[in-house]
């Protein structure tokens, strides 16, 4: 079966109320919570409204029940106005939701998926820490068993939500340092002794959304709260990141939108030497290549949605997607800065927030140079 990406009606219409929601509720105010670092959380309560904030979820949990291409479309067009808003809409969908859809048993779902599903509750999910980035497998965050308990120590880094996030998913070594089958999952609701947010991040961009440590004290939970068997979390955690591969490719998409727009408009608004920047070859030809690869990324991100969809095995897909439109999206911010010369460096312009913007998407959920690594194990193995 050959896919086809045209749009369906459903596609369309999320596209379209995302597109109309941005516009009224996010844009006005980018570069207020930019500028302020403002997590702006009752914009995730109104996208909840929306059936935003599970659009993933079937409905008889409480979500919208929709597949990947409109999830796709969502993220898109709320990363063309804002990166931030984009990546932790995202992030609460794939990850800390995702997790839970995925592996949760039938009454953890009942339990917790509602909840983030209609936006009441806000998602994190904890694999990071400050010493094991892309090498996971030496966490040093520790779950112990006590009788039916478990007693969580540790801390985790970068993550999405650290702070406000109410429910958390969270990865905890079980077993041996450097044993894929030694780590498990957990989920830690806000308000359990021992779970606090700690220190939030000053960042380049994505400043609206939120950026924090999770720290784990003696933290106690009952067994009712591990989500799959005692050992699993890893082989979880690299399922749940393919999805999240494909949330950050059309992240990136969006970003790499939004920079060509603004720049396609100013430099047909732009005039030098008698006529406007986009009649010179240089100006037209730099529009060309973004056009191309904002093509090229929305392909691939396609392909990866559409075998998700279908449940076929995508990693290979997810990661070149996530690879290449984040790469794209770089390229085309950069490219979109050097249209609008010095009004490109200031920040009454839209391109030097999608120019700093951009950079994280080729670092979060497996840098670049990770996904070349999963790229090239797939291909050698055919």
């Amino acid at each position: 079966m050959q896919p086809h990406f045209q749009e369906t009606d459903s596609t369309q219409m999320v596209r379209q109320t995302v597109k109309d929601f941005a516009e009224r509720q996010v844009r006005p105010h980018v570069m207020e919570w930019d500028e302020s670092q403002e997590f702006p959380r009752h914009v995730f309560t109104a996208l909840g409204e929306l059936g935003l904030m599970g659009v993933l979820v079937p409905e008889n949990y409480g979500g919208s029940g929709l597949g990947y291409q409109e999830y796709v479309a969502a993220i898109d067009e709320l990363a063309q106005v804002c990166g931030s808003i984009g990546l932790s809409m995202a992030a609460h969908n794939s990850l800390c939701t995702g997790h839970i859809l995925q592996f949760g048993s039938e009454e953890q779902k009942m339990r917790w998926l509602p909840k983030l599903a209609s936006g009441e509750h806000l998602g994190a999910w904890g694999l990071t820490e400050a010493n094991t980035g892309s090498d996971a497998l030496r966490m040093q965050c520790v779950a112990k068993k006590d009788g039916e308990d478990w007693i969580i120590n540790g801390a985790k880094n970068w993550i999405t939500h650290g702070i406000s996030g109410d429910i958390a998913v969270v990865l905890a070594r079980t077993g041996d340092l450097l044993d894929s089958h030694g780590i498990t999952a957990f989920v830690v609701e806000r308000g359990t002794p021992g779970f606090s947010g700690g220190k939030k991040e000053n960042k380049l961009g994505m400043r609206a959304s939120e950026t924090a440590e999770m720290i784990f004290q003696d933290c106690r939970i009952p067994d009712s709260q591990r989500l799959g068997n005692i050992g699993e979390g890893f082989i979880q955690a690299m399922k749940v990141l393919d999805g999240g591969r494909i949330s950050i490719a059309a992240l990136s998409l969006g970003i790499a939108k939004g920079a060509y727009k603004a720049a396609t408009q100013y430099s047909k608004e732009r005039e030098q030497f008698g006529k406007s920047i986009s009649q010179f070859q240089a100006i037209a030809f730099k529009l060309a290549d973004m056009a191309t690869r904002i093509e090229a990324a929305e392909l691939l991100t396609l392909q990866a949605a559409d075998m998700k969809n279908r449940g076929l095995k995508m990693t290979k897909e997810s990661a070149m997607a996530k690879y290449y439109a984040s790469e794209a999206s770089v390229f085309c911010a950069n490219e979109a800065v050097q249209i609008f010369g010095g009004y490109g460096y200031t920040k009454d312009f839209p391109v030097e927030k999608y120019y700093r913007d951009c950079k994280l998407c080729t670092i979060g959920e497996g840098t670049s140079e990770i996904q070349k690594l999963v790229i090239s194990r797939s291909v050698l193995q055919d």
